[in-house]
């Protein structure tokens, strides 16, 4: 299926691994001209030749609303126009109600919130104005059924997805659609350094029986921001093999 991508301007939050690696990559291969961040110009420079297709990589820290909207901004500056942004960002860390201080709050709603925020008030604008836009989030299903231990990305990404259905709302009659994806348990460094390197025992206990693949996960995302994708706007999709075990 041809998506309707080519040419198309695409700023991919934190591409340089993961997730955002994978969104990036199959948007470049699609024809998007694609700009992807990262904060550490080594594994930048590796993931702009391994996405090739002429990608562009710009150092920047996107863990708050200015570093969100400052990538944004430069990624505009680097493609003429932005037509696609994929909001996305490193997860705060691990911890429970009992164990996380009320100040760890602060910066995991910068990074996983107020980033997105700053995100979506840089790009959205200038979407509205040629009557052509995709913003979509990277967030987690655990917006729809907590994990235990990340009580800091369970609440922090509750915030976005609201923050996302109120906008999408805002602007659908002008041409710009607003999503998020919500992945489950995909294989990337963040999930293996959670689980100590060991997903075997995880891969047992989702419904398709294996982790997924983040190459997977970055095909459901280049869908959303297809022009097949028009009539889908304010939606929070997870991928997850099966995991989220409720009906809405």
């Amino acid at each position: 299926m041809d998506l309707g991508l080519d040419g198309r301007r695409a700023a991919v939050a934190a591409a340089s691994g993961g997730l955002g690696f994978e969104t990036a990559r199959v948007l470049a291969a699609e024809g998007a001209r694609v700009v992807i961040c990262g904060r550490d110009r080594g594994r930048l420079d590796d993931a702009v030749a391994r996405i090739g297709h002429g990608c562009v990589g710009l150092v920047h820290d996107v863990s708050d609303a200015a570093g969100g909207a400052s990538f944004v901004a430069a990624a505009r500056d680097v493609l003429g126009g932005l037509d696609i942004v994929v909001a996305n960002a490193g997860g705060p860390p691990a911890g429970t109600f009992e164990s996380t201080p009320v100040e760890a709050y602060d910066a995991a709603l910068d990074l996983s919130l107020l980033s997105v925020v700053g995100m979506a008030k840089e790009a959205i604008p200038g979407m509205r104005e040629q009557r052509w836009g995709r913003f979509v989030a990277i967030t987690s299903v655990s917006v729809r059924q907590p994990i235990p231990t990340l009580i800091l990305s369970n609440t922090a990404r509750a915030g976005v997805t609201g923050f996302l259905k109120t906008v999408a709302r805002e602007v659908a009659a002008d041409g710009v659609t607003v999503n998020s994806v919500q992945p489950g348990m995909h294989a990337t460094d963040r999930l293996s350094g959670l689980y100590g390197g060991d997903l075997s025992g995880l891969a047992a206990t989702i419904p398709a029986g294996r982790v997924g693949a983040a190459d997977d996960f970055g095909s459901v995302v280049a869908f959303l921001c297809s022009a097949q994708a028009n009539y889908v706007t304010g939606l929070q999709l997870h991928v997850d093999g099966g995991s989220y075990a409720g009906l809405l």
